[in-house]
């Protein structure tokens, strides 16, 4: 798993997530020509300007690939661990 980190004073949530969205869109892109990358989720900290970003690849290329293709800027990429399992999508016996 990847963490990217980006850090854009100035630019509002919008703005944020319209950045999130190509990013996703060129990560997706790029998993169906081959590569082993999956966009897993974002999370926007307005008061800081920012946004975090966590992907599943087999490395840090293939992460800043999707940031090419998407013509996205980042501050850095990391290599992070999950501190627990991924949840799994179960079933509803009935709507709640």
């Amino acid at each position: 798993m990847f963490l990217v980190e980006h850090y854009r004073p100035g630019l509002s949530s919008d703005v944020l997530a319209a950045a999130v969205s190509d990013v996703r869109a060129a990560a997706a892109a790029l998993a169906a020509e081959g590569r082993p990358l999956a966009y897993l989720r974002s999370a926007i900290v307005p008061d800081d300007e920012a946004y975090l970003s966590f992907f599943r690849a087999a490395s840090k290329a293939d992460v800043r690939a999707a940031y090419d293709r998407a013509c996205v800027g980042f501050d850095r990429i990391s290599e992070a661990v999950p501190a627990e399992p991924e949840p799994k999508e179960e079933a509803c016996a009935e709507p709640r």
